[in-house]
């Protein structure tokens, strides 16, 4: 990693507060609304996300809600389409779904069944890893649709919960994090 480099994920980490007690207490909660507040910052988690993508990519990923506004910007700077997995009842037409368990919950992610090609190169974008559940479901979804997937990006990987090893355990090695904590 080169010091431009080093400088970007820098501020990107200096831009990441901690707020005890959210969303319920004894959690240190990890807010990325002040490094969206700095177009600086913003950029150098833009230009990042960009540096580390892989050569070729088709379409980029960007799950609901905070991954759409990585994931977004990075698709246009790769000249690759970008597609949302939403909710469930969030998108027209014909969607496909996989249902998944969060640190506080269940959840269900959907993605229009046209949306990527078979054989595609995707590259998936999300603010924050923490168990793997999301970016594991996202990746079944693009399995179900015969892409393939060529890399996972976050801003900010929560070591501390194993979410990697959960998505190695899948078949998922091929993931980068601008800041680990």
């Amino acid at each position: 990693m080169n010091n431009e480099s080093q400088e970007r994920r820098s501020l990107v980490s200096s831009l990441i507060e901690d707020v005890p007690d959210f969303p319920k207490p004894g959690v240190m909660f990890k807010d990325i609304t002040p490094l969206l507040a700095s177009a600086r910052g913003f950029q150098a988690a833009v230009t990042e996300l960009v540096t580390t993508a892989p050569r070729h990519v088709d379409v980029v990923v960007g799950m609901e809600a905070r991954g759409f506004i990585f994931a977004a910007p990075v698709a246009l700077a790769l000249g690759a389409g970008f597609v949302p997995v939403r909710k469930p009842g969030k998108l027209p037409g014909d969607t496909i779904s996989h249902s998944f368990e969060l640190e506080y919950g269940h959840e269900t992610l959907t993605m229009h069944r046209d949306a990527i090609r078979p054989g595609a190169r995707v590259m998936v974008i999300d603010d924050v890893l923490a168990t793997g559940g999301t970016i594991g479901a996202t990746a079944e979804l693009i399995r179900e649709l015969g892409a393939e997937l060529a890399q996972v990006s976050v801003v900010m990987e929560l070591a501390f919960l194993d979410g990697r090893a959960r998505l190695a355990e899948r078949g998922i090695d091929n993931c980068t994090a601008l800041v680990t904590v």
